[in-house]
């Protein structure tokens, strides 16, 4: 039933360490683009909040096929950004994380946002008396523990991550959603093998992450 993993005609790991790849790179950018977003939500400045809202009220309430097809067709082929020099495969796998960062961003603002509003607003208050400019007292004070309080939403957030990786394949990034499309056409003897293959490598990707997480969202929970 798993001769084709004995063949050599699947590079099965090439495509999960693109995956991988893909995962790493989007969640770093989703995670510094998050926190901007979370930054201006929650700060002072009315354009700032209505950009970010607008934004996220937007984003979040469309498909990410649409996005990352949208990155590709707008941003690439109509306004010729290609985000760094390379070849096609290269600029779809950048275009792809750009529009993961795009869309993840928003659900990682979300979850801080939710963090923050955990802090207790003396906090801040006592901060401002002392001084402390907005920026200082959001990176100082705030943030510190809004992140310590949403370990385990970040976490559902990079498992979901994970798994939307799988569209980066509409814009021809050789992933493993790509590579098992493949498979399921040359091998139609053996299609619950190759979701079976398929489903353990992503639940390999995403149980350990959810587990690793859950056990540090534990150690860092702030105790009110």
């Amino acid at each position: 039933m798993f001769d084709f993993l004995d063949s050599g005609q699947y590079d099965l790991l090439d495509a999960f360490w693109v995956t991988v790849k893909l995962t790493l790179y989007s969640a770093i950018g989703s995670l510094i683009w998050g926190t901007l977003l979370a930054g201006m939500r929650v700060g002072p400045v009315p354009v700032m909040r209505a950009f970010a809202t607008g934004y996220i009220n937007v984003v979040r309430n469309t498909p990410l096929t649409v996005v990352i097809v949208a990155c590709w067709l707008g941003l690439n082929q109509t306004l010729g950004i290609t985000l760094g020099g390379g070849t096609f495969k290269d600029m779809g796998f950048r275009m792809a994380v750009f529009g993961l960062v795009a869309y993840t961003g928003t659900f990682v603002c979300e979850a801080l946002r939710s963090g923050i509003n955990t802090v207790p607003v003396g906090q801040a208050e006592a901060a401002r008396a002392l001084g402390l400019s907005f920026p200082q007292v959001l990176t100082l004070i705030v943030l510190p523990q809004a992140f310590r309080s949403v370990v385990a939403p970040l976490a559902n957030v990079l498992i979901a991550l994970t798994k939307n990786t799988t569209i980066a394949s509409a814009i021809g990034v050789a992933e493993a959603s790509a590579l098992m499309k493949t498979m399921v056409e040359n091998e139609a003897d053996a299609l619950f093998a190759v979701f079976a293959v398929f489903a353990f490598g992503f639940i390999v990707l995403t149980l350990p992450t959810g587990l690793l997480l859950g056990w540090v969202s534990k150690r860092v929970a702030v105790k009110r």
